[in-house]
């Protein structure tokens, strides 16, 4: 017991620790002012957006079939080392090639963690016999994350005044090589496909291995190797219809508020404030992304109705804050990013509990290369949309998919099945 307790207080303490220092990224609330200051069009940081998230789509499946093979902890060693890169060239050849080489670094570094982090920390907890604390503990990683965000929002308006966007993007460099040396203290206990164990940190005990008595040389589930762990995750979400109910739900609810995200400094400062406020409206959205992550324990106990009800309100607080074209306005979207921060939670540890094979993070992966298609239409739709109308409008149209989903949910949904034990404490979502 004494442990498991401290080996679930340290993988806690280290998880929280790198999603502080992954977000405490000053450029956060200035960078689309830094491509707009550079002479960019709308249209173009759209493109850059999609830059983006295409490079992100190449990564992140085959980056969750290498985490599945190798180490997870090693990705997220690498996964800031990429995005470091990618801010120093914004911090010293800020151009358009820069920008988009930029987020192609930052791309390949999301990509590395996405899978890797999940899957590490359902494991671990699950090696601890802690599982059931993952919507827990992932939500109040979240919640580090956004406080790393509301540190860079508080940091970005002082540190831009005295040493301009330099100075940022060296503060957002230093931010990610610290994430790195941090994720070095992860714990890593993961079965890997050739039935060993590795064991990276001795200090919760390893679990005996079992050798697998029946291996089914038709399943790529059960063959070694990088490119068959490939075919094993996919063919888990693929014969697997919960499993793949799961990677779509967290695809469709996580992409596009965290599109929008990345509009709204534009939207702030299309109310009238001063450069210097923008950062001060967009502390509110982390605010509200803060208790998001807080109320996961509680939006466990959510039925599928429930749900429903979450996505459709904090739809209808998207469109009213956005269509507000007032400061007060980003009150409402701040309780929209609320929800929509536990609406992903939530859909990602029914994920999480659905997933039985050894192949997690590259079936996390799909999710977030899911996740990454949708974005990429929302960066499109939305560029189009600004530009022959507003900002507002856009964001509005944006929170039409959320009301459909709530519709077909109230319609139609059923809570799920509670015939596995470790799914009894997952959220209730379909």
């Amino acid at each position: 017991m004494i442990l498991t307790i401290a080996g679930g207080r340290r993988l806690a303490t280290t998880l929280y620790a790198y999603a502080f220092l992954t977000d405490l990224v000053l450029l956060y609330p200035v960078y689309a002012l830094l491509f707009a200051d550079s002479g960019l069009s709308v249209g173009q940081i759209s493109s850059l957006f999609v830059i983006w998230s295409v490079a992100g789509i190449a990564l992140e499946v085959p980056s969750g079939a290498w985490a599945d093979a190798t180490s997870r902890r090693l990705l997220l060693c690498l996964a800031p080392l990429c995005t470091a890169a990618g801010f120093a060239l914004w911090t010293f050849v800020p151009s358009y090639p820069a920008f988009a080489l930029g987020f192609v670094l930052w791309g390949a570094g999301g990509a590395l963690a996405s899978g890797a982090l999940e899957a590490l920390v359902f494991d671990e907890l699950d090696h601890l016999g802690l599982a059931q604390r993952y919507a827990r503990t992932i939500g109040r990683a979240r919640t580090a994350g956004t406080v790393g965000v509301l540190a860079s929002i508080l940091l970005a308006g002082p540190v831009l005044g005295h040493g301009g966007y330099p100075a940022v993007g060296l503060a957002s460099v230093a931010a990610c090589l610290l994430a790195a040396a941090v994720a070095t203290r992860f714990p890593e206990h993961q079965a890997a496909a050739t039935d060993t164990l590795i064991v990276a940190a001795p200090a919760v005990p390893a679990a005996p291995v079992v050798p697998t008595q029946h291996r089914d040389p038709a399943d790529p589930a059960d063959e070694p190797g990088w490119w068959q762990g490939l075919r094993g995750g996919l063919a888990e979400a693929r014969r697997d219809r919960r499993v793949r109910a799961g990677v779509l739900l967290v695809a469709v609810v996580t992409a596009t508020w965290g599109a929008l995200e990345e509009y709204t400094p534009l939207l702030a400062r299309d109310t009238g404030v001063a450069l210097t406020t923008v950062p001060l409206l967009l502390l509110l959205l982390a605010l509200g992304q803060v208790i998001g992550g807080l109320l996961a324990p509680a939006g466990e106990r959510l039925s599928t109705r429930g749900y429903a009800l979450l996505l459709a309100g904090s739809a209808a607080a998207l469109a009213g804050g956005a269509l507000l074209r007032h400061p007060a306005g980003f009150v409402l979207l701040a309780g929209a990013f609320c929800g929509f921060q536990l609406a992903s939670v939530l859909a990602d540890a029914r994920l999480q509990a659905r997933i039985s094979g050894p192949r997690r993070a590259t079936v996390t992966s799909l999710a977030g290369m899911a996740t990454e298609l949708i974005t990429i239409a929302v960066y499109i739709g939305f560029g189009v949309v600004a530009t022959v109308s507003s900002n507002g409008v856009a964001f509005a149209l944006a929170a039409l998919p959320y009301a459909l989903i709530a519709l077909l949910m109230l319609g139609g949904g059923r809570p799920p099945s509670r015939r596995s034990r470790p799914e009894a404490s997952a959220p209730r979502v379909v």
